[in-house]
């Protein structure tokens, strides 16, 4: 075993997720290089390393539940051979400025087909709002229901919405 594997699983240590494990919130890895890559940028790339098929989850909303359950991000081993390890994937990182630049082509530049699939029928690329909602578009509908509210918009105003993230 890789010394980043075990330092991932000593990190995920009572959170209740596996690697490889039998449950639906256990990940499957499918790339052994996923394990300094979390190291090495945390959250950004564990859904970076999901999003490139490095490992995958039959729950993955079940998984990110436990892990924000488990405050992992506040369980960071303070151990000075943890900290090395961390270090060393983080001086290591061989990302180079087209790599980064060959990254984000692929990832901005897909067009609309992707996001009509995953996206509601309206394309908003947020989240929605659940209460007495049973699928997205109506969590989405939901959602901008609520915005309005919260305004206190009346008939005839109007709100744009430039997506500045």
């Amino acid at each position: 075993m890789s010394k980043y594997k075990s330092a991932f699983e000593k990190l995920f240590s009572g959170t209740d997720i596996r690697v490889n494990g039998s449950n639906p919130w256990d990940i499957k890895v499918h790339n052994p290089k996923f394990f300094r890559r979390v190291l090495q940028q945390g959250f950004l790339g564990l859904g970076e390393s999901y999003m490139e098929g490095w490992w995958d989850c039959e729950k993955p909303d079940v998984f990110l539940y436990k892990l924000f359950q488990a405050r992992i991000e506040q369980k960071v081993p303070k151990d000075m051979a943890f900290i090395l390890l961390v270090l060393k994937a983080k001086l290591f990182n061989r990302q180079s400025k087209s790599k980064s630049l060959e990254s984000i082509d692929a990832h901005y530049n897909k067009g609309n087909d992707l996001y009509c699939i995953m996206l509601d029928p309206l394309m908003m690329y947020s989240c929605g709002y659940w209460e007495n909602a049973d699928n997205l578009t109506r969590a989405q509908e939901n959602k901008l229901e609520l915005i309005c509210q919260k305004l206190k918009l009346k008939k005839g105003q109007r709100i744009l919405d430039i997506g500045c993230g």
